[in-house]
């Protein structure tokens, strides 16, 4: 158990917390969700210990373990896999390693023998015996193939190193979890596995991420942080987020209410404040006015981006025909005879562990790659619209973000570009930020408002969530909800998903699975089960 009293934190003249009081017990997971900046990883680290706050107190239960998902993908270069998920239960590994040193001695004393006798005797009672077979299902849970199992951290991918240092966070059953976006990096089935793994852990889960499906599936309280303060809710994602904007219209009412009040009061002076007859009515207002604080109503810190697509021409029937398209990298091949017919009214979800298929054909029907082979044919009445995975080489050059967008507007008049930068949260100064210093979200919504300023009918999104917070999430996910014309795009925010496609595209080692249904009726439906299953089998035996 976690007991906050009183802490607070500031940075110069910024408070981020003042006077947070929170307990966190076991049994619960909590989710802590606010704007970007207000302090959510921020949060977790003074919980960890890694950032010291201002003032109050941190009370941990005394012998309770903190597991930590750490953000050093490189920190563990040279060891193997399975040794950094064990390193997550520091005390079994501290005796793991302390035995194998004493064995691997050539000179093996008596007193050897008996601190060796009292270290197996620890490691058993740790679970040393099965600990690598634990860390081995979890890895596997979170999608890495067993050959990945034997390799140092070197010889993997970002992406995977990204799951093993969360595996080695929740492995040893820590008394205490600290997750900060453990989802980033993972697919829909690792983050389903996840979800199954959370929502059956007995201690206490503490967990900031902007997957709104996921926060619903695993928290029992939501911990909401705004204008310095951390208010704790029961209840999931949807739960706070109804309850939020009940008390924001409250809020909003009452302001309005006590603005009307303050003007009727201000009018009233004015007009008698100089009538004898009226001017002891006018002083008693005067102090009503000075007693109605309107600086302390808050409503919320948080700020939605407007985000919406509008085509400038009506589809026609034909969209994108896709005939035997192939495609390889120096990795190898990624699409193989893939055929495919995009249709009038398709708002297609591509999903699946064949990550580099759904990224390779993006690029090729945007013409970022050329195919091996196959072809592909857009419809006469079509334009797209792209947004690649990584956007990097796109804010390469020396631009203001106002001169950057100018090159895709049509509209060349700075007012009209400033404007619209204002709608996804570019004002004033902000506006004339360099484009090649961006976050990673900046960049993201940059790149959105190039995509609404096309007029396409014909939108292509590569994973178009990452690096997006709760708001901005929600402001796309309505956009593209909206829009009407064509889009293709892969995601692994569920919730996402589910509320904009209307047709599942499964990529398979062995082909596509193609049904007309939301995502969760897909994941629900027997026949889809059965072709998947059927899938995997034959991409194992042809592996053998």
């Amino acid at each position: 158990m976690i007991t906050i009293t009183d802490v607070s934190l500031s940075y110069g003249e910024r408070t981020l917390f003042k006077d947070v009081n929170l307990k966190f017990t076991p049994g619960n997971c909590y989710g802590i969700i606010g704007a970007n900046g207000a302090g959510k990883s921020t949060f977790l680290k003074i919980l960890a210990g890694e950032i010291e706050h201002d003032k109050g107190e941190i009370a941990v239960t005394q012998g309770e373990r903190i597991a930590v998902l750490r953000q050093d993908h490189f920190g563990f270069e040279e060891f193997g896999v399975l040794e950094t998920v064990i390193m997550g239960y520091p005390k079994l590994y501290a005796v793991q390693k302390e035995r194998e040193a004493i064995y691997a001695k050539e000179d093996f004393s008596e007193a050897d023998g008996l601190r060796v006798s009292e270290l197996e005797g620890d490691f058993a009672e740790l679970g040393g015996w099965e600990a690598e077979a634990q860390a081995g299902q979890m890895l596997s849970g979170l999608g890495l193939e067993e050959e990945d199992h034997a390799k140092t951290m070197a010889e993997l991918d970002e992406s995977k190193k990204v799951r093993v240092l969360l595996a080695q966070a929740l492995f040893g059953n820590p008394d205490i979890l600290l997750l900060d976006e453990p989802t980033n990096g993972l697919d829909l089935e690792s983050i389903a596995w996840l979800e199954d793994f959370l929502m059956d852990f007995p201690n206490t889960v503490i967990v900031v991420s902007h997957d709104r499906h996921f926060l619903n599936a695993v928290c029992t309280q939501i911990c909401d942080i705004d204008f310095g303060k951390i208010t704790a809710y029961s209840g999931n994602y949807d739960f706070w987020y109804q309850m939020s904007q009940m008390l924001q219209r409250h809020a909003k009412d009452q302001l309005k209410k006590r603005e009307e009040k303050a003007r009727e009061l201000k009018e009233f002076i004015q007009r008698f404040a100089s009538n004898a007859s009226k001017s002891r009515q006018a002083t008693s207002r005067k102090k009503v006015l000075e007693k109605l604080d309107l600086e302390n109503i808050t409503v919320t810190s948080r700020k939605f981006p407007y985000i919406g697509f509008k085509p400038e021409r009506e589809i026609g029937n034909n969209v994108l025909r896709i005939e035997n398209l192939s495609y390889s990298s120096e990795a190898g091949e990624i699409l193989k005879n893939l055929t495919l017919t995009v249709n009038k009214g398709d708002k297609i979800a591509f999903v699946g562990v064949e990550h580099q298929a759904k990224s390779a054909l993006f690029e090729v029907i945007a013409g970022a790659q050329k195919p091996l082979g196959g072809t592909f044919a857009w419809g006469q009445t079509t334009s797209f619209s792209y947004f690649p995975k990584e956007n990097t080489p796109w804010f390469s050059e020396d631009l203001s973000i106002t001169d950057w967008l100018k090159q895709y507007s049509p509209d060349q008049d700075d007012t009209y570009v400033r404007s619209f930068l204002g709608r996804m949260l570019f004002s004033g100064d902000e506006a004339l930020k360099p484009v090649n210093v961006l976050s990673g979200g900046e960049k993201v919504r940059c790149m959105l408002a190039r995509m609404m300023l096309s007029g396409a009918n014909v939108l292509i999104l590569d994973e178009p969530t990452n690096h997006l917070d709760l708001e901005a999430i929600t402001a796309l996910n309505d956009g593209l909800a909206g829009f009407k014309g064509v889009v293709l795009f892969n995601s692994h925010d569920h919730q996402f998903v589910n509320s904009v496609a209307n047709r599942i595209v499964e990529m398979l080692p062995t082909g596509l699975i193609d049904r007309m249904m939301l995502f969760d009726d897909y994941l629900m439906d027997e026949s889809v089960k059965a072709l998947r299953a059927e899938a995997y089998h034959d991409a194992a035996r042809l592996r053998i």
